[in-house]
């Protein structure tokens, strides 16, 4: 049974459909978009001023939830790392035949480098499948916000939304 975010503050599917910042999964199909999980009406809108593209829109009043235009969305990423709530990811359901790749904000040392083996968890933090590194961003107009891009098996492309935290060993600090 699916309690939903009103109650367990987890988006269930449904919900995420939705939601104005949602791609169809007819867009999904064709490569990067942003996925925009923001479900809570508050004054917010960082995200829109982030899209060179013009693909979120939040308006007025500022509590709207955020608006994917997703014909304008290419995918580029630069709206992850601007959102203070992590609630944006981009999906690429093409990168390959077998696998999606999904970016999404990391906030913890130490990161992880390309390559690396990771586990992947879905919305709830619980672990769904293995992942692979295939590239990491920690640019200095991202507010010091590391955005990672994770290969993952395509099923999985709509699930994952994060990684386990990297442990921290005693002699790393």
């Amino acid at each position: 049974m699916q309690r939903g975010f009103k109650l367990t503050g987890v988006l269930t599917d449904a919900e995420l459909h939705r939601l104005p910042g949602a791609p169809s999964v007819e867009r999904a199909a064709k490569g990067p978009v942003a996925v925009i999980e923001c479900a809570e009406e508050f004054p917010c809108d960082p995200c829109e001023y982030s899209c060179a593209y013009g693909a979120i829109i939040v308006g007025q009043p500022i509590i709207n939830l955020p608006c994917l235009d997703e014909d304008s969305c290419t995918g580029c990423g630069k709206c992850i790392a601007q959102c203070p709530g992590f609630a944006i990811f981009v999906m690429n359901l093409n990168y390959s035949k077998k696998e999606a790749t999904v970016s999404f904000p990391y906030e913890f040392l130490p990161t992880y480098k390309a390559g690396e083996v990771v586990n992947a968890v879905n919305r709830s933090g619980k672990v769904i499948t293995k992942g692979k590194v295939v590239d990491v961003k920690n640019l200095t107009n991202q507010d010091r916000t590391v955005v990672i891009t994770i290969a993952v098996p395509k099923e999985f492309g709509w699930d994952v939304r994060g990684i386990e935290r990297k442990e921290v060993k005693a002699y790393d600090r």
